[in-house]
């Protein structure tokens, strides 16, 4: 079992930065990629940026440029710097992890991001 903890996110106008932090404990030994997912209201969960145990990254088009995530493995957290915000960043943002051989998610229980216009 892991479980995540997110911090940060709130409100923010467009064009400005918010981090977000989450923080695994528990099984944390067998996680494998760590990363950050958001659901607009109306819309589907969707990827947002994924790192790899050994720091590959990967991100959503939508956020290349803008967003940076990171990983500090002797800390065990995730972290998501999220700049140049629009109004259409905002949704709520679920730290997501998988772990083992078989590669079991887990969810953070999500922070809500509001950009205004």
């Amino acid at each position: 079992q892991v479980q995540l903890v997110e911090s940060g996110g709130g409100l923010v106008q467009a064009g400005g930065s918010l981090g977000l932090s989450c923080a695994a404990s528990g099984s944390i030994s067998r996680i494998n990629s760590m990363g950050w997912y958001r659901q607009a209201p109306g819309k589907q969960r969707e990827l947002v940026a994924v790192i790899t145990g050994a720091g590959f990254t990967n991100y959503a088009d939508s956020v290349k440029g803008r967003f940076t995530i990171s990983r500090d493995n002797a800390k065990n957290t995730v972290s998501l710097q999220m700049n140049s915000l629009k109004p259409e960043d905002t949704a709520v943002y679920y730290c997501n992890c998988n772990t083992g051989v078989f590669r079991r998610e887990y969810w953070g229980q999500g922070t809500q991001v509001t950009v205004s216009s």
